[in-house]
């Protein structure tokens, strides 16, 4: 049965927004997220330092999305924004290792992180019809190669419709957010993989979302 479409209204009930940002928690993990944690936006860590790292080394996806550096919200921006919000819902997937270390249209891979992006846009569409219309959601990875990777360019920059306009938006990443810092600051496990990682080395890689609720 559907939850009935909140009505809106300008008195904010804390209470029944501590009941909404549980019940978003607990989608997550339905959904399988391995953890799921509110937290406040002030313990977002967001860094123009990551951005650069996807020019330095340049990422392959650097430029091809409407939703990847240069052209999505800049470190700055974000921080001004979340400066107008309060509350988050933040959350990771484990996956084994060697998953992020195939070839980039390996299909289990592309399902690892459209599930992140399927995540995050379930959760804000609830809050939305809840009356946090304002919410909003960041997912993992490129949406370009998670979604468009067998088309030759992203719709969106071309002027075009996006071709999963609810499910596409940026990575944390994109926007500048240290997700390395914030899961390990969560109190979960994370690892640096990279292109010579060695999966008998490294436990568990994580993918991780964010919606920012109210």
């Amino acid at each position: 049965m559907e939850n009935k479409v909140a009505k809106i209204s300008t008195e904010k009930s804390e209470s029944q927004l501590l009941e909404n940002l549980e019940r978003y928690r607990e989608k997550a993990l339905e959904l399988d997220a391995a953890n799921a944690k509110i937290i406040k936006t002030d313990a977002i860590p967001v860094d123009e330092r990551v951005p650069l790292k996807c020019q330095i080394p340049r990422c392959f996806g650097y430029g091809s999305s409407a939703h990847c550096p240069p052209h999505t919200v800049k470190p700055d921006e974000l921080i001004s924004h979340l400066k107008n919000y309060h509350w988050a819902v933040f959350f990771t997937r484990t996956v084994p290792t060697d998953l992020l270390l195939r070839k980039a249209d390996d299909d289990d891979r592309i399902a690892a992180f459209q599930s992140i992006y399927k995540i995050v846009k379930s959760i804000e569409s609830m809050a939305f019809y809840d009356g946090h219309y304002l919410a909003f959601g960041l997912g993992a990875g490129g949406c370009r190669r998670t979604f468009c990777g067998q088309y030759e360019t992203c719709a969106a920059l071309e002027g075009k419709s996006c071709r999963f306009p609810l499910l596409a938006r940026p990575s944390m990443e994109a926007v500048g957010i240290n997700v390395y810092k914030m899961v390990a600051s969560a109190g979960w496990d994370i690892y640096p993989i990279g292109s010579h990682a060695k999966t008998e080395l490294t436990p568990e890689a994580v993918l991780a979302g964010l919606i920012v609720i109210e």
